[in-house]
Parts: C-alpha cells; structure tokens; sequence
C-alpha cells in the first residue's frame, strides 16, 4: 500500500524526509510525496531540491491563507506543521488570537476536501496552554469531526535517540471509516543510543567543506562572554565580570548565550531570535553553524539548506527532527500493515 502524501506548512522538509524513509519489514507499504506547500520561498526551494527534485513543480510556493487548493492533485495521506508562532512558550502565547493560530484550520479544510486515510499533524507543547488550554481543545475537536480518530501525544525526542530536547505535541489521525488503530511507538528501543550533542556534531567528523557549514562572526565582547561561560550555563548563571554581563530587564530566558552541554541532548534548536539565541558550542567560544545545527536536528550531511545563511538558520530551527518523523511515520506503516510494535499510552502531559 503506497500512501501518497501532501505537506502544509511543509518547512525544509524535515517531515518529509522522515515520511520518504520510513521504511518497514512489508515493503509494500511505504510514503511518496505528492505536494507540498509553503509560505517562505527559500523553504520550498530547500524542499524541492532533497526532497523532489526530480518533480520541482510539486512545491507549490504561497501563503495558504490564499492559496487555492484546488491546484493539488488526490492524497492518501496529510501532514501539517502548522505555525508555532502563537503557541511557543517563548512567544507572547497568543494562541487563537495571533496572526497563526488560526491556520491550523487549513488542515482542517484540507482533510475535508481530500480525505485522506490518516494525517500527521504538528505543534509545540505549549499549544496544550494557550488560550487556558481552550485552542488545544477546539483543534482535537475540529480534527475529529473532519471524520478522524486522533491520538495526540507529546512527543520528547531526546527519548527516541535525538541529540536535542525538543518537545512537540504530534497528533495522528486515522479516518473513522478504517479499521487500524495507531499506538503511539515506544522510545524504549532507541535507549542505547548516544544522543549527546557531542556525538553529534563530532561523530563523525563535519568535512569542512560541508555546505552550510560557515562559521558565524563573533564579537570581541562575545567571544570574551563565552570564555566565562562553563558548558551548560548561560549568560545568567554564569559567574560573569560586570562588564560582560547582559543588561537585560524582564524575562532571563535560559538559552540566552547558552553552551551546550556535551554530556546532554542539546537544548532545543530555534528559529529565530537575536544575539545569544543561536546556540554555543560547549568548548570553541562560538556559535554552532547550521550543519552543526542541522545534525542536531538529525538531517544528513548531504541535506543542501537553500537560501541566506539567517534564512537557512530559520529553516533548520523550524523543522521537524528527521529522525523522529521517521520514527512516527513507521509506526504509522507498522499499524496499517498489521506489524506489531512496542508502543506507549499516549500521553499530552509532561
């Protein structure tokens, strides 16, 4: 059974890398893209050159808002990401009331106008607080009655093998209308594996001509912070002099001027945000560059990030953990195909 996916919201493709190689024992059963959809044109130009390259006019660039989606061609299957803008614990949480909290509801257009066999649909965790918890609510609800039984789950990935906390509530619904249940897989298989952010970036080594690979300039001032920062702190619990100190009101958020830990999963990778917010290296006083970035979000080192170097920043920090959507999509394959799997109750709780 070969489940043919459309993308909204697609992002550099971190879903879809994860949905065409998710592999299972049937061979039978596996996810081809069909379409895509985003509105940033570098992101489409960065999914169509890994993902499809060979069907570069099946990313459709345009903001969804006025897309027409009657351009796209049939699916079985739906994945959206949509915006986390509204819902981040580091934004100002305006949920339903934001320019992108709404947008959620155009994969719920999209389910009714295709009804595909089962959908994937991605958010942060604190989609679950925005709104006192009424958003969370409205979107289970509205995803249901689009003729789906959905399993929500949160998802830590820093369990499933990934070298980085990144915590995403991923819901998977599968149509009324189908006998298959899905379980949500259970990380325990994966807790052998080495997901410090050290064998990450270092194992092995980055070719120094790897794309997307160049450093980032630091100043002086930077550069003199960081000597003082021990891996694992950040510009405020550090013991820094008076003259490197931030002077900053308000909120300390904890990832400001933040090294990582190499004995830890990265802190979670982002996609936006100024001076001190684009990760440290536990040891060179310097940020990471985006293939040391990438590589924490699990993408292979011949995946090429189109676009400006702030741009391909944004892509890589917006992205779904390739690894982990693989994880996801193979379950869903493993209950399709009848395969049986060591699973989870599924859990939207910390």
């Amino acid at each position: 059974m070969v489940f043919h996916l459309g993308e909204l919201f697609c992002g550099p493709g971190g879903i879809g890398w994860g949905a065409t190689h998710a592999e299972i024992d049937n061979p039978e059963y596996k996810i081809v893209h069909q379409w895509a959809n985003d509105y940033d044109e570098s992101t489409c130009e960065t999914y169509r050159h890994n993902i499809c390259p060979n069907e570069p006019e099946t990313v459709y660039h345009g903001d969804i808002r006025t897309f027409d989606m009657n351009v796209l061609s049939p699916i079985d299957a739906l994945a959206f990401g949509f915006p986390c803008n509204d819902y981040s614990v580091v934004g100002e949480q305006k949920g339903m009331k934001g320019n992108f909290g709404p947008l959620y509801s155009y994969g719920v257009k999209a389910l009714k106008k295709f009804k595909p066999k089962w959908f994937l649909a991605e958010n942060v965790g604190g989609l679950r607080s925005a709104n006192d918890g009424k958003a969370f609510t409205k979107i289970l609800s509205e995803l249901e009655n689009a003729g789906y039984i959905i399993t929500p789950h949160l998802y830590k990935f820093e369990e499933y093998g990934i070298p980085q906390a990144r915590h995403r509530v991923i819901i998977i619904g599968i149509r009324k209308d189908i006998d298959v249940k899905f379980r949500v897989p259970s990380p325990a298989p994966y807790s052998k594996i080495d997901n410090t952010c050290r064998s990450a970036i270092e194992n092995p080594p980055i070719p120094k001509d790897a794309f997307n690979n160049e450093l980032t300039k630091q100043s002086e001032q930077v550069v003199e912070r960081l000597k003082h920062i021990k891996p694992g702190e950040n510009a405020f619990t550090a013991n820094l002099p008076d003259d490197l100190k931030l002077n900053v009101k308000g909120a300390k958020i904890s990832q400001i001027y933040k090294r990582l830990d190499p004995t830890k999963p990265s802190y979670t990778v982002t996609g936006s945000g100024g001076g001190g917010t684009h990760i440290y290296h536990w040891e060179e006083p310097r940020a990471l560059t985006n293939r040391e970035r990438a590589r924490l979000q699990t993408f292979p080192d011949d995946y090429e990030f189109m676009g400006s170097k702030e741009n391909v920043r944004k892509q890589i920090g917006m992205a779904v953990p390739c690894q982990g959507a693989k994880i996801i999509f193979e379950a869903v394959l493993k209950s399709f195909a009848g395969i049986e799997y060591e699973w989870v109750d599924a859990n939207i709780n910390e």
